[in-house]
């Protein structure tokens, strides 16, 4: 019998009954993990001694890194390793006190066999909830099975209660009964008919999805496998993030003055300087409106319906941001764009629908709406934002829970106050982009909004729908809630209706939420309606999530 080299088995240490391992995932980017881990020590702190009041030891399963001056996993590579040193019968929590890249621990928590509890801090500043978010769509896509909770501190009665039942029982459910499945709704004949025809249009037709290099910052639950998607009759066509780059170094610099021009004549605003390495810069925003047109122009030529710029780690190193260009191409009214030859106005009086960070989830649900609310003569510029925070107005003046829906730059113009004259570029944050490039700025105008999110679950496209209203705030309390998160970035202040903060956090299954505009209260219902309508038509389940406008049922 021949002798082989058998590896050796590795048995991980056994945790005791009363110990609790913690792992937190950071970012890619150095400056970023640096900057963020003071604000991350102080929160698993305040876990800890959330923890420990109940007798339970919190074990950190991996060190701080003193020749990289941060704790935070930071790869893929890293957090494999990490997790095959684990006990993996272990109570585990992962704690998230800032944004962070769910691939780096997501494989791990798969193989993991005991509980799991995610945990956030609630703030504007720190967006760990951001980051929890996208750990459990994630998590929701691949079938685990895992907890959540969050806090501002760590010592509410309402976090404590939770934690203390998971410790016991290893496992918290939130109630849902803000949601309605809709297959208890009637829809009505017009909208009905609407979306199903819709759907069997985009059945028939077929549209194509653009991608610049699929799966940004390790967010797993925003790629939609082919198998579900082509069903519905749209097709991925991957795209090189090499190719924009390249495209973009062929447009001519009088092309690029022209897209600026036009968008300054509509009042828009750039906050230039002359430091390239921390303020915006004139040849940031000609390298950006070189990139707007380099997009418009590729999109034509793979004859696209929809495309999703990863930028992140793909462009940072040799483009300014892309967040301007996305903002831009989401408009309806936009710098016009010409092919090569001159000869056409590609895309004309039309928005190219964007989806930020190649959120295919939002792509599809961008297209979509895009869909329905032209057929239904309704605003069809739409976006989708951070779930980034919420809190009281603290002027008073709205009563209801406020919202800070808060995304890097991709909105459009059409959904801010004064539209491109309401509109402000400023430089993006050099910690997460070096070589500079504005976003695209502006408050969100009050109105009638739909918001949604399509995901994956259970090997299944789902989609969650509800009815909210954008209010306007005082200047202060508009500028309060910009200081607290980016005040660089798009702000949207949303009032959902029949949705509290807790449930939207215990039902939401990504950081992303889309949104778009109606004219009208009864209009957006109808909207929504008929959107629920086309999506179950195209085999998605359905769910409508909170009331109409005042508290009125489905």
């Amino acid at each position: 019998m021949p002798k082989y080299a058998l590896p050796k088995p590795v048995k991980p240490p056994k945790v005791g009954k009363k110990q609790v391992l913690l792992v937190t995932s950071g970012d890619l980017r150095l400056s970023a993990n640096q900057t963020c881990w003071a604000k991350q020590k102080e929160m698993e702190e305040a876990l800890g001694k959330a923890v420990e009041s109940f007798g339970y030891e919190v074990v950190r399963a991996h060190p701080y890194k003193p020749d990289q001056k941060h704790g935070f996993i930071a790869s893929q590579k890293e957090g494999l390793e990490i997790f095959s040193r684990i006990d993996p019968k272990a109570k585990l929590i992962v704690a998230e006190a800032v944004w962070q890249y769910s691939n780096h621990v997501q494989p791990g928590l798969m193989a993991h066999q005991g509980p799991i509890l995610t945990c956030a801090n609630w703030s504007g500043t720190w967006p760990g909830l951001v980051g929890m978010l996208n750990i459990n769509g994630s998590l929701t896509k691949a079938g685990k099975k895992y907890s959540t909770l969050w806090s501002e501190d760590f010592t509410d009665e309402w976090f404590l209660d939770n934690l203390k039942r998971w410790l016991s029982k290893g496992e918290v459910k939130h109630p849902t009964k803000h949601v309605t499945p809709l297959k208890k709704v009637k829809i009505p004949s017009a909208e009905r008919k609407l979306g199903e025809a819709l759907a069997e249009q985009m059945a028939r037709e077929r549209a194509i999805m653009g991608i610049f290099d699929e799966g940004c910052m390790g967010m797993y639950n925003a790629i939609i496998p082919d198998e579900l998607l082509s069903p519905l009759g749209i097709f991925k066509e991957r795209l090189s993030q090499s190719a924009l780059y390249y495209e973009t170094t062929q447009v001519s610099d009088q092309e690029a003055r022209e897209v600026r021009r036009w968008m300054e004549d509509r009042g828009m605003k750039f906050v230039t300087g002359t430091n390239e390495e921390t303020e915006l810069t004139d040849s940031q925003i000609h390298i950006q409106c070189k990139m707007y047109i380099a997009a418009v122009r590729i999109a034509d030529d793979f004859g696209c319906n929809l495309i999703g710029i990863q930028y992140q780690q793909g462009l940072k190193d040799v483009l300014p941001a892309s967040d301007l260009v996305e903002g831009m191409l989401n408009n309806s009214d936009r710098p016009p764009v010409r092919s090569r030859d001159g000869s056409r106005i590609l895309f004309e009086g039309e928005p190219i629908v964007h989806f930020n960070e190649v959120d295919e989830c939002a792509g599809l649900d961008g297209l979509m709406i895009n869909r329905v609310h032209k057929a239904m003569g309704q605003p069809v510029e739409n976006t989708l934002h951070d779930i980034r925070w919420g809190d009281w107005d603290r002027s008073g003046t709205v009563k209801d829970y406020v919202w800070v829906f808060l995304i890097s730059g991709a909105v459009p113009p059409a959904h801010f106050v004064g539209g491109w004259a309401g509109a402000s570029s400023e430089r993006q944050d050099a910690m997460y982009f070096r070589l500079g490039g504005g976003t695209l700025k502006g408050v969100s105008k009050p109105g009638e909004i739909v918001w949604s999110r399509i995901y994956v679950e259970g090997g299944k496209l789902k989609m969650d729908l509800g009815r909210a209203a954008v209010v306007e705030l005082p200047e202060a309390e508009i500028q309060r809630r910009w200081r607290e998160t980016t005040s660089v970035w798009p702000i949207m202040s949303a009032v959902l209706y029949g949705v509290t903060r807790d449930q939207l956090m215990a039902k939401h299954k990504a950081n992303h939420i889309q949104v778009a505009y109606a004219h009208s209260a009864k209009e957006a219902d109808a909207a929504l309606l008929a959107r629920a309508a086309m999506a179950r038509a195209m085999g998605m389940e359905v769910n409508l999530c909170g009331t109409r406008k005042k508290g009125k049922k489905w």
